[in-house]
């Protein structure tokens, strides 16, 4: 993984509410193994029509779309089953965040796991995001937990302590345990040692 760098973005607007796993990434795709080509896939059933060719209307089609890192969505998004291929798709797409009122806790754990930012915003703040031009540019300060609106107005959002040292810092769990390799073993011998004591 690479560490989580602040960035500035214009965003994707999805304007819809409990979008589920399914619509994100649907079931057919999920055989792969490898997250290459997800992108492709990300909300294939509206993105294209019956015949496969790209739905004019549908916001990630648009030009506005192309090198936008972030997807502002409507309420409950990532609900539904539980599939990390969900925030695969997003990720391979481009997107580093995506702003919502609310995170199915599943999807919200598994992007947090896979680079993806999942960005909880008051209603008011939502509202102005959606509201705010198509070529708005919101900062994300990750460290810091703040969201930039085009405004110029800071908001705080909530994150897990853990999740936020991996992601700053370019871990998964197993690179964090393996970075504790030194302390675990001295808390091993320290332990043998009082076995043997015992003993």
């Amino acid at each position: 993984m690479k560490p989580f760098t602040n960035f500035e973005s214009r965003m994707v607007r999805l304007a819809i509410n409990n979008i589920d796993t399914d619509q994100i990434i649907p079931a057919r795709f999920l055989k792969t193994t490898s997250k290459q080509g997800l992108d492709k896939q990300l909300f294939n059933d509206w993105r294209y029509d019956a015949q496969g060719n790209p739905n004019p209307d549908f916001p990630l089609n648009q030009p506005q779309a192309r090198g936008a890192q972030v997807l502002l969505a409507g309420d409950n998004f990532g609900c539904g089953s539980s599939r990390e291929h969900a925030p695969w798709a997003l990720t391979q797409f481009g997107f580093r965040a995506v702003i919502s009122t609310s995170f199915a806790d599943i999807f919200k754990q598994n992007s947090l796991k896979n680079s993806l930012l999942p960005i909880v915003v008051p209603a008011d703040v939502h509202g102005e995001l959606f509201a705010s031009g198509p070529d708005a540019v919101v900062k994300i300060d990750l460290p810091n937990q703040t969201l930039t609106a085009p405004s110029g107005r800071a908001v705080e959002f909530p994150v897990d302590g853990f999740a936020k040292h991996c992601l700053v810092n370019g871990v998964d769990e197993l690179g964090y345990i393996l970075s504790q390799e030194s302390a675990i073993a001295a808390f091993e011998a320290r332990r043998v040692g009082s076995i043997n004591t015992l003993g």
